[in-house]
Order: C-alpha cells, then structure tokens, then sequence
C-alpha cells in the first residue's frame, strides 16, 4: 500500500472523511486472475478493500466489490446494502459469468445475515460460500479447498480489536463535548454560581467513560446491555470523582444529585453507541436495546442537566 492508503487508513480509523472513504464498486484482479481463479465479494468500504488486498498478494483472484455505500462488511449486512439483490446487480453489472469459467463466490462470514445464499443460487446459478472471519486466514481457507478451521469461523474481539474502534467512538464524542462546554461558558457570563474546571472534568471523564473505557474493558463488565455497562462505569467514575473532589458537601449536594443523574447518562448514550461496532451484537438486539434505554438516558439526563443548571443560575456559592 501507498503512503496515501496508510494515511487514509489512518484518518478513517478517527472518523475523518469516514463515509467518503470508499472505492467504486465493481471487479477488480489482484495478481494475475484467469477463468480458474476464486471470486471472493467485499463492500466497497476501502479500509476494508486495502486490507485485503495486503493480505491476498500470494493469490491470484477476483474481487467483486459491492456498493455499500462506504460501509464495512458486518455494519453493511445489518443495514442491508451488503445484501443478495446487491450481490445479484453486481454479478450482472460486472458479467461476472463471461470472467471466470466456474460459478461460486466466496463471501465473508460477517456478512452471512445480509445474503440469501439460496435466493443467489436461483437467481444468478452462483454458489455461495463462506470464508474465514480474518483476512489473513484467506489464503490457507483456499489452498484448504475452501475449507476452514474452527479458528477461522471464531469470530475474536479482543482488547487490541476494541481499542482500534474507540477513535471513530471518541471523535463524535468530543465534537457532542465542544458545543456543550461553549454554552457552559456562555452561562458563566451570567450565573449565580459559574461552572468551574471541576464540572468541566466531570463532564469529560463521562465522555471518556463512555466513548473509550467501556468500550476497552467490555466484558468484564456486568451484565449484557451496552448501555447498562456504560451506565455503571459512568456512575462509578461520577461517584469517585465527587468523593475526590469534595463535592458531597451540604451547598453542593443538590448539584451532586444532579450530575450522578447526568453523567452516568453521557456515559451510557456514548457506551450504547459502540454497539455499531461490536460483534457481540446484532441489528435487532441493537433495536430493543435503544427502545428500552434511549427513555430512561433522556429523562435521567434531562432531570440532572435541569438540577445542575438551575443551581448554577439560582444559588450563589456561600462565602467562607
């Protein structure tokens, strides 16, 4: 890969021109391809096609690349686009049945649940099967007879795996951070009691809490709800830093109050955001969650703002 793909790379990973970062759909050789050769499908999302291409450089094969709008293969197959009626436009679009001389596709095993391996074969005479979760394990899934291990279909999320999502968590966090801390600096001009860096740090360490510290420690966390989890580390980090900071005394117990309903919330929306990333999740466990959880973080965090701004408005600190 090019100087310019590593940068690339780099800024999609921070959310950086993210949805612009793609290639044009359609077939594309790596190496020296003939009838013969494998076909394997993939989104157009480039950070996943330059990862392929890095690691299929020993093999001569066919990528048919669908539209998915710029997104990756396990996001595109649970929003739809990396779908059958796509795969079949795309064989068409592409006369994919005039390039190679057999009819099977190898497809990626995250983006099972967007195609109707059954429907493709009536409709185009493709057969559909499914490759390795890691690109790397392509190769040997090949010359295995596109066969693979259980290693191959464990799909992993380690800690090294969470930890590179959390930047295209934490950019959206911090741009959802600057208009908040710009209106707190608008209120200071006229409030009784101004917010100080002690609020500010509260404030932040939510939206760290939140965006980056949940998604790291993940399951070791209790309980399953990605919002709960944020929930709860969102509360531990806002109960500690009170106790820290002093901020359980007898003038500032009603702001408390405030923050331990509004801080566990930032944590928690942001937590709850991740679960686009996860694997541990699927689209409709996504839905039941937001159902359930979006009333609860609104009201809770509606009540603590509401508390925190009106004692910042009303009730001027006692003098010493």
């Amino acid at each position: 890969m090019s100087i310019g793909d590593i940068i690339g790379g780099w800024k999609a990973r921070w959310g950086i021109g993210r949805m612009d970062y793609k290639v044009k759909p359609g077939l594309y050789a790596v190496g020296k391809p003939d009838g013969d050769s494998p076909v394997l499908v993939s989104a157009n999302y480039k950070l996943t096609f330059d990862i392929l291409r890095k690691n299929l450089t020993s093999l001569d094969c066919w990528l048919l690349i669908l539209d998915t709008k710029g997104i990756n293969v396990w996001c595109a197959a649970g929003k739809g686009t990396f779908g059958t009626d796509e795969l079949v436009n795309r064989i068409e679009a592409t006369r994919l049945a005039d390039v190679v001389s057999h009819r099977k596709l190898i497809l990626p095993q995250l983006g099972a649940s967007g195609v109707s391996a059954h429907e493709v074969a009536k409709r185009m005479g493709f057969t559909v099967t499914y490759g390795p979760v890691r690109a790397e394990d392509i190769k040997a899934f090949v010359d295995a007879g596109y066969k693979a291990t259980k290693e191959m279909r464990t799909v992993e999320f380690t800690f090294k795996d969470r930890i590179v999502l959390t930047p295209m968590e934490l950019v959206p966090a911090v741009q959802m951070a600057l208009p908040v801390l710009g209106a707190l600096f608008l209120t200071n001009q006229f409030a009784a009691r101004p917010f100080d860096k002690k609020d500010v740090t509260a404030y932040l360490g939510a939206v760290l809490t939140g965006a980056v510290v949940t998604p790291a420690l993940l399951p070791h966390i209790p309980g399953k709800a990605f919002a709960w989890k944020g929930w709860l580390l969102g509360l531990g980090w806002t109960a500690g830093y009170l106790g820290l900071s002093k901020r359980f005394k007898k003038e500032d117990r009603l702001m408390s109050v405030g923050e331990l309903l509004l801080m566990p919330a930032v944590s928690s929306f942001l937590a709850m955001n991740f679960t686009g990333s996860s694997t541990y999740t699927s689209p409709s466990g996504v839905k039941k969650e937001m159902k359930r959880a979006l009333p609860l973080i609104i009201g809770s965090a509606a009540v603590g703002g509401a508390l925190m701004l009106g004692v910042h408005l009303f009730f001027r600190r006692k003098a010493k």
